[in-house]
């Protein structure tokens, strides 16, 4: 969780580490590297931040009026300083107007021209979860699971998730599924190389390393060392 803790919003609140960027990357950055030790690879969200708006894209579509320029000096610090450790990186269902009308994890401007390009992020992106309120409205307009997956894909993410309402018999992801296979027929989608490399080297190089052997790794008894 690498959103900033401004004490207002009502679903990021105590998830955040703090309300200042450095602290936040400081602390995700050893949470990252005990993650990246122990053979599992990461993911900061939600990207530029979510932590400014009240609103919960749970069940809303929260809105950021603030600019650009200061988005990227506070909320957005962390992605640029944690840059070489960051193995995923989920954007916000944020609209931020001064930058996009979409949401962020909607938007070519966000994932390409800022998280690629101004930041230079090389990893792979998810999307949050395609259920919330937050992914169902794109550009004023109410869509499907399969045409937010599309407008994701396209923006740049290089997976969509259904979290939400995977439960069940699974019809949903089933549809999800069916949608992006003809929307691939009907040339609105295609898959990149570039995004089935991002996605593979998320997986695991070597086998996981057993717990007792994690808790007895030096780096992990140092770490003990230093606790008051």
């Amino acid at each position: 969780m690498l959103d900033l803790d401004y004490g207002e919003s009502s679903v990021i609140g105590d998830r955040a580490f703090d309300a200042d960027p450095r602290i936040v990357s400081l602390l995700a950055k050893s949470l990252m590297h005990g993650l990246l030790q122990s053979g599992m690879a990461n993911c900061g969200k939600h990207f530029p931040g979510h932590g400014f708006v009240k609103g919960d894209s749970h069940t809303d579509v929260p809105v950021d009026k603030r600019s650009l320029t200061v988005i990227l000096a506070d909320d957005a610090a962390p992605y640029r300083w944690l840059n070489n450790v960051t193995s995923s990186v989920m954007p916000a269902h944020v609209i931020y107007p001064k930058v996009d009308s979409r949401p962020a994890g909607f938007s070519a401007k966000w994932l390409g021209d800022i998280l690629r390009g101004q930041l230079s992020f090389t990893g792979a992106i998810f999307s949050d979860d395609l259920s919330m309120a937050g992914a169902r409205v794109i550009d004023g307009q109410a869509v499907s699971t399969t045409q937010a997956a599309v407008v994701a894909l396209n923006a740049g993410c290089d997976m969509v998730l259904l979290c939400n309402q995977s439960l069940g018999d699974g019809a949903e992801l089933d549809a999800l599924i069916d949608g992006l296979t003809e929307a691939q027929l009907k040339g609105r989608w295609q898959p990149l190389d570039a995004s089935e490399a991002r996605r593979l080297a998320l997986l695991p190089q070597a086998p996981a390393t057993p717990w007792d052997m994690l808790m007895v790794q030096p780096a992990y008894m140092q770490a003990l060392d230093l606790l008051p």
